[in-house]
Formats: C-alpha cells, sequence, structure tokens
C-alpha cells in the first residue's frame, strides 16, 4: 500500500531525502496535534470554572439549563431536575436501610428493584452495577462536580492539581455520602468475603474454632431416612486434616438458637446491659484519674526545665559564666528534655475524654427491645449485620461456647440507637470502635481491648 498527499507531496519513498522529508511532516503533524489538545483541555478546564458545562450525558438526577451566550455559543449548566433527583435519593435510600424490610440492600439488589420497577438510565438503559456504584460514587450529588478527573486517552487518573472542582446543587446531604462510602468500603470483597455480609448463614464470619482459630465454615450430611443435616465445621480440621486440628462440629440449628436465645436473654436485657455499661464508665474513670496525675506529672516536668533554661540564660546573659562547650551541651540537654516533655504532654492531653457519657435507663431498655426485634425477624443477612455490628467472634470449643465483644462498641450502639440509628443500614460502620467493619480483622486486636464476655454451656 502506498499513502499519496496532495497537500504535502514527497515524491518517491525511495529516495532518502524524499523518506527524511516524511518523517519530519509527520513529526510536526504530531507536534500540532499535541498542541492542539492542550489548547482545547485549557479551553474546556477555563469553561468549567465559570461553571458551564463540557458537554457530554449529564449525570442522572440533573438536566441541562441554557444560563448565558458567549460568542455567539449557548452556555449550559447543571440544574436539579425533580424527578430524576428523587430516584437517585431513592437509590441511596435502597443501598443505606433497604426498603424497611429487607435490610440495606447491596449494589446488585438495588439494580434488581430498579430495573424491575421500571426506572432507566438517563440513556434509556437498564441499570447495570457499574452505571449504580458511580452514582453511588459521584461526589456532584453532593454538590463537587469535577472535570478533568481521567485521561480520555488512556483512563488513567490525573494529578489533583489538574482537577477543576465546581459547585454545582447538591441532591445528597453530605453525611449520608460519607455514610455511603464507609459503606461501600466495608462491603468491598478486598475486605471482606461476600458470603460473610449477605450469605445465608448466620454465624459466617462469627463462628471460630477455639482451638486453632479457624473460621466454622458449613458441611452438610445425610442421615440413614435422607434428612440433610447441616454443621458448623472447623475449616481447618476440613481442608488440612486433624494434624492442623482436631476440629469440632456443632449443628448449624443448635448453635444459631444457643447465640441467639443467649443474647436475647442475657446481653440484651436491660439488667445486663446496665452491668456492662457501669463497669465501662468507672473503668473509663480510672483511666481518666490516672491520666490526669500524668497530665500534672508532665507539666511540672515541663515548668523544671524551663525553670533550669532561664537560670542559664540569666547567668550568660549577666557574665556570671562563659558558654563552653559544657554548657552548651546542658543547655541542649536541657531544650531536648523540655521538647520532650511537650511532646508527652500533648499527646497526654489529647487522649483526655469529655467526661463521663450518660446513658439513663430507658434508652438501654429501649435498645435492648429494638436488639431482640432485629435479631428474631428479618432476613438472615438482615440479622446477622446487627449480629456483626455487637460481636467480634464467637468462639466454639468443646463445653463451652463463648461469645465476646468491645463493651465500647456495645457502649455507642447503645448511643447511637438514641438517634434512631439503630434501625438504620445493616451495615453501618457508625458503631465500630476502629471505623471497620469487618470482625475477623479485630479479633488480634480484641485482647487488648475492653471485652464482655458470655459463656454457654451446649
Amino acid at each position: 500500500m502506498k499513502v499519496i498527499s496532495i497537500t504535502q507531496p514527497v515524491g518517491d519513498e525511495t529516495e532518502p531525502f524524499q523518506a527524511m522529508m516524511r518523517k519530519v511532516i509527520a513529526l510536526f503533524d504530531e507536534y500540532q496535534s499535541k498542541e492542539n489538545a492542550k489548547h482545547v483541555i485549557r479551553s474546556m478546564k477555563e469553561n468549567a470554572r465559570q461553571g458551564f458545562w463540557n458537554g457530554a450525558t449529564c449525570p442522572l438526577g440533573y438536566r441541562l439549563v441554557e444560563v448565558g451566550k458567549r460568542a455567539n455559543k449557548l452556555k449550559k449548566a447543571l440544574a436539579i431536575d425533580a424527578v430524576d433527583a428523587e430516584t437517585v435519593k431513592l437509590i441511596y435510600r435502597l443501598y443505606l436501610y433497604g426498603d424497611g424490610n429487607s435490610g440495606a440492600l447491596g449494589v446488585k439488589e438495588v439494580v434488581k428493584r430498579l430495573n424491575a420497577k421500571g426506572y432507566r438510565t438517563p440513556r434509556g438503559n437498564t441499570f447495570g452495577v457499574g452505571t449504580l456504584h458511580k452514582i453511588l460514587t459521584n461526589p456532584v450529588y453532593i454538590g463537587q462536580w469535577r472535570f478533568n478527573l481521567r485521561s480520555s486517552r488512556t483512563g488513567k487518573r490525573k494529578p489533583e492539581d489538574e482537577v477543576v472542582t465546581i459547585p454545582v446543587p447538591a441532591i445528597i446531604e453530605p453525611d449520608v455520602f460519607e455514610q455511603v462510602q464507609r459503606q461501600l468500603r466495608a462491603r468491598s470483597p478486598h475486605v471482606v468475603a461476600p458470603r460473610v455480609t449477605t450469605g445465608p448463614i448466620l454465624l459466617t464470619g462469627l463462628a471460630v474454632c477455639a482451638t486453632c482459630r479457624g473460621g466454622m465454615t458449613l458441611r452438610t450430611g445425610t442421615s440413614s431416612n435422607g434428612v440433610v443435616h447441616r454443621y458448623y465445621t472447623c475449616s481447618t480440621c476440613a481442608r488440612s486434616g486433624k494434624t492442623a486440628c482436631r476440629g469440632r462440629s456443632i449443628r448449624m440449628d443448635k448453635l444459631d438458637g444457643l447465640v441467639t436465645d443467649h443474647l436475647l436473654d442475657h446481653l440484651f436485657a436491660p439488667e445486663r446491659l446496665s452491668e456492662i455499661l457501669s463497669s465501662l464508665a468507672s473503668r473509663r474513670a480510672e483511666k481518666e484519674q490516672t491520666l490526669n496525675a500524668r497530665i500534672t506529672s508532665l507539666e511540672r516536668e515541663g515548668s523544671d526545665a524551663e525553670d533550669r533554661l532561664k537560670r542559664l540564660y540569666k547567668l550568660v546573659e549577666d557574665g556570671l559564666t562563659d558558654l563552653d562547650d559544657v554548657l552548651k551541651d546542658r543547655l541542649n540537654t536541657l531544650k531536648a528534655e523540655r521538647d520532650r516533655t511537650r511532646a508527652a504532654l500533648e499527646r497526654a492531653r489529647f487522649h483526655v475524654g469529655g467526661g463521663a457519657i450518660a446513658i439513663d435507663s430507658r434508652l438501654i431498655e429501649r435498645f435492648g427491645q429494638a436488639m431482640r426485634e432485629h435479631l428474631t425477624t428479618g432476613s438472615v443477612p438482615f440479622r446477622k449485620a446487627y449480629l456483626q455490628s455487637i460481636i467480634d467472634v464467637v468462639e466454639v470449643d468443646d463445653t463451652q461456647i463463648r461469645i465476646k465483644g468491645s463493651k465500647e462498641v456495645l457502649e455507642k450502639a447503645v448511643l447511637a440507637s438514641r438517634a434512631g440509628a439503630i434501625g438504620g443500614s445493616q451495615m453501618s460502620t457508625r458503631w465500630r470502635a476502629q471505623g471497620d467493619s469487618n470482625p475477623c480483622f479485630r479479633r488480634e486486636r480484641a485482647i487488648s481491648r475492653r471485652l464482655f464476655t458470655c459463656v454457654l454451656i451446649p
């Protein structure tokens, strides 16, 4: 194949000079193309800074309105579409809280609900998982339209200083958007396996073998009369044999019933909740007293170091001593001691609490009643989520079953119920002491934290 150009004739390609000219022309064309791209993106960024839309399909929930005219060109901006905005709010509501009966829904379940009810994207297509995920993560819905975020050629994310953020009308409240982001991170398969959060087994991710700390997984068996029985079995023993762990099994319905009944009858009883929270408050008060004593001691040490430095400076200023090497070393030592004391004092003050947390008996009673309702009604994923919000681990031993959890998480759950959060998202991370959502990652840390422990005898 031979390319013939009318505007840029180069003659015979076999001649060295003509071949060189072809390469030179191609080089200049490439340069001109890159220059054009640079100026185009500069103009588009400036257009975005002025609040004008640069083209493409606008996000769901918005429409384009004419806001002016520049050089015979109509300028458009985003405005809220009253109808589609309700769809966006519905998506966020379903993802966080569900329909009131199912608990919070996953991205795929929300997609199914929307498509089944006839909702469509701005282009008239059915919703997909990717489309819905973009809606849940797009900051435009809290009033922050971000332009020039990725390269249109490579798809790679651009540096933050090249991104233009423009204020637009918001549809979703910022705290709701942030809660969705936490929930997305909590449900990420990179953080926790989907079967742990949405699987049909109540204690998946919670029940562990007391010997090897391996998770208890589902195993089935069929009796002689054809009845299928389901068991929680040590995964280490099932995977590696009895040389790794001698293992243990327990019927699924039995363990589920023991754990649920014990929580309902004991942990969520008002008297037990009051006892746990009172012990936490007393320990917190002891810690606060010790910390205050430490702060007083550090303040005294810092003041002493500062006084010694001032006395040495005074001696030098009055000419009573010379600033020799020995005195310099002493000054440096005192400065280091003062700075170290100040740093320790700042850390200690940072950990000072805001005083005692008052939790009245009526709030505790309402919380216990709400938890009893949520653990006995609804789907398995819904009940499982509430269990994982309170419990760290269920240790299955030969003669005992130990239910362990954080007193601080329990306290936060009780306080959250004051604002009605107990009936909210099934995967909310607001109760987590460390902001995480996967109890598996917290088991090792649980040793150093204040725990409540319930012991069952199966």
